[in-house]
């Protein structure tokens, strides 16, 4: 998704996210722990929200840039 077509919340509802794993950071909650909830709860707020098509088509994108090493280079830190 482009910068032009991302919707107006989309770097305010980002921050706020970012707050919240650096405060689960701070809580000592394990790193896949909160990305697993994080993503679990991604999903399901798709899916009340767009054709499961359309989820799957954004996994294939997430899997594709995975494969891709797109995610690595992030600024990820090591596992």
């Amino acid at each position: 998704m482009s910068n032009e077509h991302a919707p107006a919340d989309l770097s305010h509802a980002g921050a706020v996210v970012d707050k919240a794993i650096e405060y689960m950071v701070e809580q000592k909650i394990d790193s896949l722990s909160i990305a697993s909830a994080l993503l679990g709860g991604a999903l399901a707020l798709l899916a009340r929200s767009v054709a499961d098509e359309a989820i799957v088509h954004i996994l294939n994108n997430a899997i594709a840039s995975v494969r891709a090493g797109e995610l690595r280079h992030m600024g990820e830190a090591p596992r």
